[in-house]
């Protein structure tokens, strides 16, 4: 499997949402999302992703799910680009981040998850193997077994972060 990071900076986003998402993701809803993804542009369809709150405690990964659409440009007028690279993404599993993370950035200081950059400037990061493989036997332990959720039904309606 192939998992990348997403990074969620409240400094940058305060995502006033967040704890009805969660809420809804937390009652089984299949809930979409988009998220800005740098200029990474080889996530597919079926790739895991991982989301990591940087810049202010709590940090840590609080959020994972799978990529439903590969990136694709979206309009931004205040990009040097003119663009950014989306992705469209369905949650299995969200905490509210405003709270609480399920693996906080302490954890991932230590072996084997040291081996990968965390505190990444932009989301879209591919996470090494040995730090993925560890990651989701400790986020299965965490949260427990899911499967894909089923194709969404409404997306998440917010502004794509990056």
């Amino acid at each position: 499997m192939t998992a990348f990071l997403l990074i969620w900076s409240p400094k940058k986003w305060p995502w006033p949402e967040l704890p009805d998402i969660a809420r809804r993701v937390a009652a089984g809803d299949a809930v979409a999302d988009v998220w800005g993804c740098g200029t990474a542009r080889g996530l597919l369809p079926g790739d895991r992703v991982f989301v990591h709150r940087v810049s202010q405690e709590p940090k840590g990964v609080f959020a994972s799910g799978w990529v439903t659409r590969a990136p694709y440009e979206v309009a931004d007028a205040g990009s040097k680009r003119g663009y950014r690279l989306c992705i469209d993404f369905v949650y299995d599993w969200l905490v509210d981040a405003h709270e609480e993370v399920v693996v906080t950035r302490d954890e991932l200081r230590a072996h084997p998850f040291s081996v990968q950059t965390w505190d990444a400037q932009m989301s879209g990061t591919l996470i090494k193997p040995i730090a993925e493989g560890a990651l989701e036997k400790l986020w299965t332990a965490r949260t427990g077994r899911r499967s894909q959720p089923p194709a969404p039904s409404a997306p998440a309606k917010r502004t794509p972060s990056s």
